[in-house]
């Protein structure tokens, strides 16, 4: 999953995309409300953690900009203030949920978790591609009942071929989606976590679910075959 966090203590950001990039999510930052607000529109995030206290456009701004152009990802509003005229004032404008700093990185990420459950709940349904089961909200997958275990990454990789099952979806689709923007390390990367998730999700069970197009992408079917 891909998130955005627009948040203009630099340290705090920084501090937030480790922690984040290390359950699995693409974390994309920046610093203020109008580079917020672009890149809000521009890219297909599942939550935004926006602070209300930004330079160029503060978050109310923001998020009521988002809602008026009909864009229902998940907010989660950040201040300093305390309150509850600001908190009504957060939640008026359309966020979803409100956290006041100082905060607990483990209340953050429960919180952020509650609301892409609540997301998978009412619209991002469990993905099902034969019988392979895959959870976005617990990040959990299955196969035939039994749970596999895959690393945060591996499991942002599979999560993104199982949201377009059926579909070819190119290695630099996945980059984008899994990895942030500031990324420029080897592409290649992408093929070695394909061939984790085969050894894990495809060979004990002796299915090939995933397809390599060569020159195009990776293709994760239900009818993919059985291993000889």
């Amino acid at each position: 999953m891909r998130l955005l966090i627009v948040e203009d203590e630099r340290r705090l950001a920084a501090a937030l995309a480790r922690g984040l990039g290390a359950e699995g999510f693409a974390v994309d930052v920046v610093h203020d409300g109008v580079t917020g607000l672009h890149l809000a529109r521009e890219r297909d995030y599942d939550l935004i953690v926006l602070d209300i206290m930004l330079p160029g456009l503060n978050g109310y701004r923001v998020c009521a900009q988002l809602r008026a152009a009909g864009d229902d990802t998940p907010i989660l509003m950040l201040t300093a203030k305390d309150g509850e005229y600001d908190e009504a004032e957060g939640l008026d404008t359309g966020a979803d949920d409100y956290l006041t700093k100082p905060f607990s990185y483990v209340v953050l990420l429960a919180r952020i978790r509650a609301l892409l459950r609540r997301r998978t709940r009412a619209g991002a349904r469990m993905l099902r591609i034969g019988d392979l089961t895959v959870d976005p909200a617990a990040r959990r997958a299955e196969r035939a009942g039994t749970d596999i275990a895959l690393t945060a990454k591996e499991f942002a990789v599979l999560e993104h071929l199982a949201v377009h099952a059926g579909q070819v979806v190119s290695k630099s689709d996945i980059l984008d989606h899994v990895w942030d923007f500031a990324y420029d390390g080897d592409p290649n990367i992408v093929e070695v976590y394909v061939s984790a998730l085969r050894r894990k999700i495809d060979v004990p069970f002796g299915r090939r679910s995933i397809t390599t197009l060569r020159g195009a992408g990776y293709r994760l079917e239900a009818d993919g075959g059985r291993l000889a």
